[in-house]
């Protein structure tokens, strides 16, 4: 086993953990970055607000990534979509 496989399977149990734990609470952990963002644009005067947003932004998606709020519903539906119109004919 490589040492890559052996990180992944020490670090398995603790990632279901932490995935859980941000699935419970993510409400909260969304509000501690808006907060923290505005704290540090407030702080910076604004020189920085784009990449504070930006950041914050990637931030929250990984979050959301990470507690799995992405992943389709359970039940095992198509996920499928068809196109709006339909194709030219030819």
């Amino acid at each position: 086993m490589g040492l890559m496989d052996h990180l992944k399977a020490r670090l398995a149990p603790a990632k279901g953990k932490v995935s859980h734990l941000a699935h419970e609470h993510g409400g909260k952990i969304t509000h501690g970055l808006d907060k923290a963002a505005q704290v540090v644009d407030e702080k910076t005067k604004g020189k920085y607000s784009e990449r504070i947003h930006t950041g914050t932004h990637k931030a929250k998606g990984a979050m959301d990534r990470l507690a799995h709020k992405d992943e389709p519903p359970a039940g095992g539906g198509d996920t499928f979509t068809p196109p709006r119109t339909p194709p030219p004919a030819s």
